[in-house]
């Protein structure tokens, strides 16, 4: 069974026998944990859109867990804060969201199964120990109680932990990579020495003299302390080394009996960050998923093979695999729409089978087909869900930037519009218009029988005929549509390009780009009512070569009431060539913008240098 923590909160004296049971007003006996009149709850339970809810509320028994919607968590809340319900049912997972407090609380098991590893293993200590603390009698005085049903073995185990002081130890040590190439990249860490100070300014380095043999210590002297430091850092920057985060240059010579020809700010420092460091710090992902996608990446990765990276990230491997999902999930890959392909993560022509679901990055996959095919997902599978796509766009945006220090332009774009489509849970194939409320692929094609493919189309529609359109819609649905139009953006783009006439393969080409937005738009969040967080606007400008598979400058950037960029390149090649100017959402589905221009361009002269062009 499921571990579960049930909280049942009550004052003593309400729960207190008085020789009989509650009576409702028509003499009824009331339900025994409900403590609210039955007309309010009644009122309350009629708001929840969860089926089983609306059973238990009216009892006085509700239940939180991850899938279950907004308004029916409040609403489960509220009963429970007004002390009208007294039994509380929520995951172990639950223990570290919102306070609650209970005059008794009830852990009904110790243990989870891991799918990855096969087995049920236990909870950590700490979450048995929050578990616990929420026992606090809240609504009165008296003592509070708490019960923890688990194996008998492992009564004296807990009995220990729960009476005597745990200590807390470091795990700095499993996770130092993404800590130090932070550290580098904002220049905080630029030599060996500095990490090694770094780290004796951490609760590691105070542990390792309290418990050594926790960390694989043999002694406590201050020679094995800085052999361990030193050790420590070593691999560390060795490994970031290896995967292309952080540049390891030779220590500084020392200048010994003779003044210095430069100060020391002009010197190399020892350790400097990379591209790709960069880019992991930037977006808060782990040293091993940049390496993937620099390995994995290439010039021609199209849509699946971007998600098939996306999922096969390191951030992934967190993902829980419950009891009996594996069945479930291959369920859902079985029905998956034809514009999903076959599950995500498993090898071409391999044969769905549930213990192939087992894989926690398989279940990702799964999930994110899901939701760009808008099917509907239900209990702990939609929080997972949230989080895999929430996930999803980061790692998207990150893939962006390594296949811009690449200068491919193919891969980026489909990076690009690989994000609206999560954003908006959307195909590439769907059409633009089920970005809007209300209107489905059957009413999407109607539009198109119109002639109406996009929502600019919508929008420029006489009002007859967008009447015409909508007219299967109640006024309040078509309300709907309408603020929808006016969130979608509508963007001028100028341009004027600097040194196109006289190029060469030596001196820059500018673009200068000027965009404007309508004079009554106002900064609102996407509209975008399948993705679980909030969402605001940015944008990509982009400069490439179709014909060369080049991307030649790239920009992100925020755009308000209006913006100026300027994107500067040296051409890769000379003779008369077409560019193309992108401007790119990560965010809606259908605004892409593209401009072209030309420029006939020179070899340079000798002795003149070579620039990459590259601006980011």
């Amino acid at each position: 069974a499921a571990a579960e923590a049930a909280a049942l909160g009550g004052s003593s004296s309400s729960s207190s026998s008085s020789g009989g049971d509650a009576m409702d007003d028509d003499g009824a006996a009331a339900p025994r944990f409900r403590r609210g009149a039955a007309e309010d709850l009644a009122a309350l339970a009629s708001q929840c859109s969860d089926r089983t809810l609306r059973e238990t509320l009216p009892h006085g028994v509700v239940f939180v867990h991850g899938g279950l919607s907004a308004s029916d968590r409040a609403s489960a809340e509220r009963a429970w804060r007004a002390g009208a319900a007294q039994v509380m049912v929520t995951p172990a997972e639950e223990c570290w969201g919102a306070e609650r407090a209970a005059h008794c609380v009830v852990v009904m098991d110790t243990q989870r199964f891991d799918a990855r590893e096969n087995l049920y293993i236990d909870y950590p200590i700490a979450d048995v120990l929050r578990m616990m603390g929420a026992a606090s009698a809240p609504r009165g005085g008296g003592a509070a109680h708490c019960a923890i049903l688990c194996y008998a073995p492992k009564k004296e185990y807990y009995r220990r932990f729960l009476y005597e002081p745990v200590p807390v130890e470091s795990h700095l040590d499993r996770e130092l990579h993404d800590h130090v190439n932070a550290e580098i990249v904002a220049s905080t860490i630029e030599s060996r020495q500095d990490a090694v100070d770094y780290l004796t300014w951490t609760l590691l380095y105070r542990r390792l003299t309290q418990n050594p043999n926790y960390y694989n210590l043999t002694g406590v002297t201050h020679h094995h302390l800085s052999d361990f430091l030193s050790e420590t850092v070593e691999r560390t920057l060795g490994d970031l080394e290896q995967c292309g985060c952080v540049a390891v240059n030779d220590a500084p010579a020392e200048r010994e009996g003779k003044e210095a020809e430069s100060d020391e700010d002009d010197e190399e420092p020892e350790l400097a960050p990379l591209e790709l460091g960069m880019i992991a710090s930037y977006y808060y992902i782990r040293y091993t998923t940049i390496e993937l996608f620099s390995s994995s990446l290439t010039a021609k990765t199209k849509l699946r093979g971007l998600l098939e990276i996306v999922c096969a990230a390191t951030e992934v491997d967190d993902l829980v695999v419950r009891p009996r999902e594996d069945a479930q999930l291959l369920r859902l890959a079985r029905h998956l729409p034809r514009a999903a392909g076959a599950p995500l993560g498993l090898p071409a022509g391999s044969a769905l089978a549930p213990e192939s679901f087992a894989d926690a990055h398989v279940k990702a996959g799964v999930l994110l087909q899901c939701h760009l095919s808008r099917v509907p997902l239900a209990g702990d599978m939609r929080g997972d869900q949230e989080r895999v796509i929430a996930l999803a766009v980061r790692l998207v945006a990150a893939a962006v930037d390594v296949v811009a220090s690449r200068q491919w332009l193919r891969p980026a774009l489909a990076a690009m519009e690989t994000c609206q489509m999560v954003v908006q849970a959307l195909w590439g194939s769907d059409s633009p218009l089920l970005q809007l409320p209300h209107v489905d692929a059957k009413m999407a094609s109607e539009f198109a029988g119109e002639g109406v493919e996009s929502v600019y189309d919508l929008v420029d529609l006489e009002d007859d005929a967008r009447e015409r359109c909508l007219a299967k819609l109640s006024d309040a649905q078509t309300s709907d549509v309408a603020r929808a139009c006016n969130r979608y953006p509508n963007i001028d783009v100028a341009y004027e390009i600097d040194g196109a006439e006289e190029a060469d393969t030596s001196a820059p080409i500018t673009v200068r780009v000027q965009l404007e937005r309508e004079e009554d738009w106002e900064p609102l969040p996407v509209h975008a009512p399948y993705y679980p967080r909030r969402k605001d606007e940015q944008w990509w400008l982009a400069v490439g070569d179709v014909d060369d598979n080049a991307l030649l400058a790239i920009k992100r950037l925020t755009v308000g009431r209006d913006a100026r960029a300027k994107l500067q390149f040296v051409p890769p090649r000379a003779g008369k060539r077409t560019y193309t100017l992108f401007l790119m959402s990560d965010s809606y589905v259908g605004c892409d913008q593209e401009f072209e221009f030309e420029a006939k361009v020179s070899e340079a002269e000798d002795g003149d240098s070579d620039s990459d062009g590259m601006q980011e």
